[in-house]
């Protein structure tokens, strides 16, 4: 049988199929209702018209009172809630706005669309508190518009709180019942990790569609541009214990572009057990994310996971995973228990995994997972998108459709019948003595915890062994699979050496039983080379 391994190609520089079922999906939104006279090909129109014409950069007219904000003060300017967007409407929903400040000191345009009609919304300091900060009324009143908005809802109990964001270039969050902000989408990655420099589409302007006092979603539409290209979005947000955001978008190219990313995610990864602070820290793990998950068909229709673990590298890695038949991809975050963190006040634990599901055909192409060195948890390092064989064409407008899923309920996503990676740790590699003292044997050792229904009732004699693959600078010392009694699984042992330390290690692996079937998805990782 196949080994169901995907093709990964590493870069060194310098060197249930989800049971959220896709049949809630847009159809049944606007067939219930009368359809907008404002919808989503004005904003295609707009796009495509865009793009025919060249681009213009956005100027910033804040003053330097706002524009040198720290984020400890930028974050002391709240809105009004008493001014928030459909207070007192009765309505699901709620919106608030963010005041330009810091890096964020260009305005985009937000629009309100209400019985079809797209109307703008005006800024005014007086819909602000600034805090302690000290802003003169005569610098106030160079501010042109707003910097992006929130979204609130009664996600734990019966007041409204912020649980979506759009701040910034086109970057966004959204949370779940219980989460708290993690890894961030994008509306498009352009020319991630080239040395040419990457470039930042924006979205200018927003067009939010006021919902009625039952309805279960928001609509928002967006406007994006950039020197390369131009788009238009759809987003359809449903708030819940999973925040589900069903995603439309259609691109216009203003010219050929070297490297583009659909459905981009950005996320933090500074360490855990597989890759262990360097310096003495209390808490276990510091991370937004700890593995990129990647689910695809293969030609005999059967399901393949692949399961490739974080790391924070020491120099840039870019990961090229081919997927002829992508059913999925996402940045997770497994490890949802407080003691895997102890971080009162980031909450690690609370901050949910983000899951993109096509429901177009994306054809084939490959995942692109970047890596960037991070000296702290400050900084989002994670970058994974899809990369489509078949670029764009200028002149050709692109369609991508897909549900972005928020979730801390992995498992919901997981096929029943593979096994997923619980946990993975790093170690000293030893061999235990005849004295009973453990001795270190020059090797490294992943300890890789597998679980899942499949492996509940299996014992620790059916015969379960590991496929494990390495490259050519990776010496396999040895692998042992034994039975997990406290999770109901299996635990691989697996340690390695470096023929060349200097160089890194492309390790994967999965379980099998005893006739070689298939138990597990794929876990892989990069041990980085030594200093």
């Amino acid at each position: 049988m196949p080994s169901c391994i995907l093709s990964v190609k590493i870069t060194p520089v310098s060197w249930k199929k989800s049971v959220v079922a896709v049949s809630l999906g847009l159809a049944g939104i606007f067939s219930s209702q009368v359809v907008l006279a404002f919808n989503f090909d004005d904003v295609a129109d707009q796009a495509r018209t865009l793009s025919q014409q060249a681009y213009k950069a956005p100027t910033s007219q804040l003053p330097d009172s706002l524009t040198n904000l720290d984020y400890k003060h930028y974050s002391e300017i709240q809105f009004k809630s008493q001014d928030d967007l459909w207070r007192g409407d009765n309505l699901p929903f709620d919106i608030s706005f963010f005041h330009q400040g810091m890096r964020y000191s260009v305005p985009v345009q937000i629009n309100q669309i209400v019985n079809g009609k797209s109307e703008p919304l005006q800024y005014s300091p007086d819909q602000f508190d600034f805090g302690d900060n000290k802003i003169s009324q005569s610098d106030l009143q160079k501010v042109n518009g707003y910097a992006g908005f929130r979204v609130n809802y009664a996600l734990n109990g019966p007041n409204k709180q912020e649980m979506m964001v759009f701040l910034g270039a086109s970057y966004f969050r959204a949370i779940g019942a219980d989460q708290r902000y993690g890894s961030s989408g994008r509306g498009l990655a352009i020319n991630t990790a080239l040395s040419s420099g990457e470039e930042f589409p924006r979205f200018r302007e927003f067009w939010i569609a006021k919902p009625q006092p039952d309805d279960p979603y928001l609509l928002i539409y967006a406007l994006l541009d950039s020197p390369s290209a131009t788009g238009a979005y759809r987003f359809v947000v449903r708030p819940g214990s999973d925040t589900l955001v069903d995603v439309r978008e259609q691109l216009f190219l203003r010219h050929g572009i070297s490297k583009i990313g659909i459905a981009p995610l950005t996320s933090m990864y500074l360490y855990s057990p597989s890759e262990p602070s360097s310096t003495v820290n209390y808490r276990p793990a510091i991370h937004d994310a700890d593995g990129l998950s990647i689910e695809s068909t293969q030609q005999d229709g059967s399901d393949a996971w692949l399961w490739r673990q974080l790391v924070n590298p020491e120099r840039l890695n870019i990961t090229d995973i081919d997927v002829p038949n992508l059913r999925g991809f996402g940045l997770m975050q497994r490890d949802h228990h407080f003691s895997d963190y102890q971080d009162l006040d980031a909450r690690y634990d609370q901050r949910p995994s983000v899951w993109i599901q096509p429901t177009s055909n994306w054809g084939p192409g490959q995942v692109e997972l970047v890596e960037i060195p991070t000296p702290d948890e400050t900084n989002d390092n994670i970058v994974a998108y899809w990369r489509p064989k078949n670029a764009p064409q200028v002149g050709t407008p692109v369609n991508y459709e897909y549900r972005m899923i928020f979730t801390r309920d992995e498992q919901r996503l997981q096929n029943p019948d593979l096994a997923w990676v619980s946990q993975t740790r790093r170690s000293v590699g030893e061999t235990l003595q005849d004295n009973l003292v453990r001795k270190a044997d020059g090797s490294t050792a992943y300890i890789i915890d597998f679980m899942g229904p499949n492996l509940k009732d299996m014992s620790s004699d059916s015969g379960v062994t590991a496929e494990v693959k390495g490259d050519q600078n990776g010496d396999i010392v040895s692998n042992q699979v034994v039975r997990n009694p406290v999770t109901d699984g299996f635990r691989l042992i697996l340690k390695v050496r470096p023929k060349d330390s200097s160089q890194p290690i492309n390790l994967s692996a999965y379980i099998k039983d005893g006739t070689g079937h298939r138990l597990s998805e794929t876990w892989s990782t990069v041990q980085e080379p030594d200093d």
